[in-house]
C-alpha cells in the first residue's frame, strides 16, 4: 500500500507543475510560422516541445554543442543551420544527453520534437524528427522561447 501511494504522489509531483522560459516577442513568433524557405545554403530547425508530461521540466537543447535554449511545455526554438550537412541535435536526459543525427538539405526545413520520459530519478528527455505537415502544425499552436538559455 505504502509503495503504491509513493507511486502515485511522484506520478503526480511529475505531472504537475509547469515550468516557464524566457520567450521572443509575438511579431517574430509569428513570422517563423511563416515557415518560409531558407536562405541557399541554410536550412531551418523548427525544435519544439508540445507535452504536458514533466511540466515542472526544463531541458536543454543544443545543436552541433551550441545552446539553442532551455525548452519547457509547449514552446518551439527556430534555428538557421548550414545545409547540406549533418548536425547533432541534444537535448539533456536523466544522466546524459540523447542525440539526434539529421543530415539537413539546403533550403529546408526540419521539425524536431522534444518528448519527456519517465527515469528512474527524473523525467529525460529524447527528440525524434517528424513530418514537415506535423510539424508545421504542431508549432502553430506554439510560442517561440528565446534562444541561448542553457542551465549548462
Amino acid at each position: 500500500m505504502l509503495r503504491k501511494a509513493t507511486i502515485i504522489t511522484m506520478a503526480a509531483l511529475f505531472l504537475s507543475g509547469c515550468a516557464s522560459v524566457p520567450m521572443e516577442d509575438r511579431a517574430l513568433s509569428d513570422q517563423a510560422k511563416l515557415f518560409a524557405s531558407p536562405p541557399e545554403g541554410q536550412s531551418g530547425l523548427y525544435i519544439y516541445r508540445d507535452s504536458v508530461m514533466g511540466g515542472a521540466l526544463k531541458k536543454d537543447i543544443w545543436v552541433d554543442g551550441e545552446c539553442v535554449g532551455e525548452s519547457a511545455p509547449n514552446v518551439f526554438f527556430y534555428k538557421a543551420v548550414t545545409g547540406d550537412k549533418e548536425h547533432i541535435i541534444s537535448t539533456e536526459s536523466e544522466f546524459s544527453p540523447n542525440n539526434l543525427r539529421l543530415f539537413t538539405k539546403s533550403q529546408i526545413n526540419y521539425f524536431i520534437r522534444q518528448y519527456i520520459k519517465m527515469g528512474v530519478f527524473v523525467g529525460g528527455a529524447g527528440l525524434e524528427a517528424v513530418e514537415a505537415a506535423e510539424g508545421e502544425n504542431a508549432v502553430r499552436g506554439l510560442p517561440l522561447a528565446r534562444s541561448g538559455n542553457c542551465s549548462k
